[in-house]
């Protein structure tokens, strides 16, 4: 019994020595079947054979894209450029041991493994560093401040942000371990790498201009006495300034928002000031637009940097309250002095004139602002008038254009209360409004040269009695009769003779008065 089973074992033995044999058979320098480099099947190939079917590989690789995504920009290179090579060329002589070295044990259960699953080895790839840096820097490029959106106010009375982007700054060594990440994971094929950045939002995001729904300061005047063309003007400078968005730090002038004033740019001729007079002027009505402004800003407490009063008072505000602007002259500018940023929204509608300055209130709920004009001069002009010669008028057209104005000196107050307690008086700012007299307009169009002479010379004195007495008695131009004969004399003497009335003399007419805008 004993000696059948150690036949048998011999036996076996004898077989899996056999089996070893087969399968060793024709081994000599290549590599075991079933070993994959990557994809490629190297099984068979001498080790030589298998390290060029790699650096064949890699050179093909070389021509592959990398691209670099930054937001919406891009740059790429390929491969090669970037010195793309194989780092682990140990691999060869790894994927050659594999059921090659080793006890014939060893070798045998590697070589039956290998029938039963093929075994997979990765290639490691690398690029030069600094061609890779050199590479990641071209991104700074895209580097980018943030881009603001806009604002506007939506049928609720509420303002919403639209639009803007993030500013973006790359991240460099943040950026060029994320591509070693990628060339690290690669999967042969075309890379998109997003690069890291750091992110700077705009300022008008949707959470800031929710904070931006409080009214800072608003104010109205009326212009329902206008004019169709100056309520026109009115309108036309409205919409211009509405809407205006400014960012901390930023200016705005009023004139340059609302030039030129032109009838292409939708003004029409109305009243306004020029020269101590009223004029019908392209835009007359627009110190209006800029005077309600002028007093909305005051209570938002935006900083003014520049304000004219007019030359003469208006009706629509106190003295000290308006804001003149006039094209190279006079301009209202203003600056948002706040650390958030201030939405202008103004509308013209049936005769009310607003303006409303929208922002991130800070201030105390209880403290409170009043503004308070005191005049502190007055000049009376009642005792003087100033006549105008119209030459396109007849003779006896006598109209007064202008009423007086009264000159007065005064001052601006703001006065800070808190908890309704007066703590402080600051002077906002001084004005002077000159007196003017009553201005009349006087036709000099009459054929009668003794009569336009008589009328300019009263003209030029300012004399509105002694026009009104020339009109009363024109002087009448004096003719020398032709000699005549006995017979005519006697014929003339014997007539009744009367004097005669010029046919283009008019009684005077009555004063009236146009009203300044």
């Amino acid at each position: 019994m004993q000696k059948r089973w150690i036949t048998g074992l011999f036996c076996a033995l004898g077989i899996l020595f056999f089996q070893m044999l087969t399968v060793f058979a024709g081994e000599g320098e290549v590599i075991s079947e079933g070993v994959f480099i990557g994809d490629m099947d190297v099984g068979g190939k001498t080790p030589q054979e298998a390290e060029e079917m790699v650096r064949e590989q890699v050179g093909r690789l070389s021509s592959m894209m990398i691209t670099l995504q930054m937001g919406d920009d891009q740059v790429s290179a390929t491969l090669g450029q970037l010195g793309l090579s194989w780092e682990n060329t140990e691999l060869i002589d790894e994927v050659s041991r594999v059921g090659t070295t080793g006890s014939i044990m060893r070798r045998y259960k590697e070589k039956k493994d290998l029938q039963n699953q093929n075994v997979h080895y990765d290639i490691k790839y690398a690029v030069d560093e600094e061609a890779e840096r050199k590479f990641v820097q071209m991104c700074n490029a895209f580097n980018s401040e943030p881009v603001e959106g806009t604002v506007r106010m939506g049928d609720d009375g509420v303002l919403y942000a639209e639009g803007g982007t993030d500013g973006l700054t790359l991240k460099e060594d943040a950026t060029l371990g994320t591509l070693n990440e990628y060339i690290a994971e690669w999967k042969m094929e075309n890379l998109v790498v997003p690069v890291e950045v750091t992110r700077k939002s705009p300022m008008l995001s949707e959470e800031t201009v929710s904070e931006m729904n409080h009214i800072l300061g608003t104010a109205s005047t009326d212009y329902s006495a206008s004019s169709a063309a100056r309520a026109q003007n009115i309108e036309t400078g409205v919409s211009k300034i509405n809407g205006t968005l400014l960012m901390p730090g930023e200016g705005f002038s009023v004139t340059a928002a609302v030039v030129p004033f032109t009838a292409e740019n939708g003004y029409e001729p109305a009243p306004s000031y020029e020269s101590g007079q009223v004029v019908d002027t392209y835009g007359g009505g627009m110190c209006q637009v800029s005077t309600t402004l002028y007093n909305a800003l005051l209570k938002a407490e935006i900083e003014i940097d520049e304000r004219s009063n007019h030359t003469m008072t208006v009706s629509y505000v106190d003295p000290s309250k308006d804001a003149a602007i006039a094209e190279g002259l006079m301009d209202l500018v203003f600056t948002n002095n706040l650390d958030s940023p201030i939405y202008i929204a103004g509308s013209a509608y049936y005769g009310t004139l607003t303006f409303s300055v929208y922002g991130k209130e800070t201030r105390p709920a209880n403290r409170t602002l009043e503004f308070v004009s005191e005049v502190t001069g007055r000049t009376d002009p009642s005792s003087n008038v100033t006549l105008v010669a119209k030459p396109d008028q007849n003779a006896g057209y006598v109209v007064q254009t202008q009423s007086p104005h009264e000159g007065l000196s005064a001052v601006l107050w703001k006065k800070i209360y808190i908890d309704g307690n007066l703590t402080d008086t600051i002077q906002v700012n001084s004005s002077y409004y000159q007196a003017t007299p009553a201005i009349y307009e006087v036709g000099v169009n009459t054929p009668n040269a003794l009569l336009a002479a008589a009328l300019n010379s009263a003209i030029a004195q300012n004399n509105l009695q002694q026009v009104q007495a020339v009109l009363a008695s024109p002087p009448q131009p004096q003719t020398q009769a032709p000699a005549q004969t006995q017979t005519q004399q006697s014929e003339t003497q014997a007539q009744t003779t009367a004097p005669q009335t010029d046919p283009q003399q008019q009684a005077p007419a009555p004063a009236g008065t146009v009203p300044a805008a």
